[in-house]
């Protein structure tokens, strides 16, 4: 049986640096956090324009699905997108008509701009189709307009006809 007879404890350096790079860990973080929030694409003033950039987004997202709402200017006219495509093909019992956003994140997020006065505006490409249960028929795709006014606080979506 052995005795542990000396005192001596090296525990105190560790400790010492064990609080050092605890330190400089929260403070790379602290560094990281604020550089990623200057350089976050989606950020905005939401005083400014009424909503945030994220929220406009996410609103125009919605009207684009809402097939029932969503109008096609055309000729100075807004025609429901839903008369427009029963005109050349009625739709069927079990047909839903489907309208999505075409474009990748970052390419909706560089054409979301700010409208003088206060607002936002965006204009990507929606693709059109038409969902029989399995089966989904590619109608096409129209460019859409989505607009928000700051005075209003309204979000509105038109889809344009080509050459329009």
């Amino acid at each position: 049986m052995s005795k542990h007879t000396t005192s001596t404890s090296h525990g105190g350096a560790g400790r010492a640096l064990l609080w050092v790079a605890i330190l400089l860990t929260v403070a790379l973080l602290g560094f990281v956090t604020a550089t990623a929030v200057r350089a976050n694409p989606i950020y905005s003033d939401r005083d400014a324009n009424g909503i945030s950039k994220y929220k406009f987004i996410e609103a125009c997202k919605e009207i684009a699905h809402d097939t029932e709402e969503l109008t096609v200017g055309a000729m100075g006219q807004a025609i429901p997108l839903k008369t427009l495509v029963e005109q050349s093909s009625p739709l069927k019992a079990g047909d839903e008509l489907h309208a999505g956003i075409e474009a990748e994140p970052a390419e909706i997020i560089k054409a979301t701009q700010t409208v003088e006065g206060g607002g936002w505006t965006l204009t990507a490409p929606v693709t059109i189709a038409v969902h029989s249960g399995e089966r989904v028929n590619t109608l096409g795709q129209l460019p859409m307009a989505c607009s928000h006014d700051k005075k209003t606080g309204k979000t509105t979506a038109t889809l344009n006809l080509p050459g329009q």
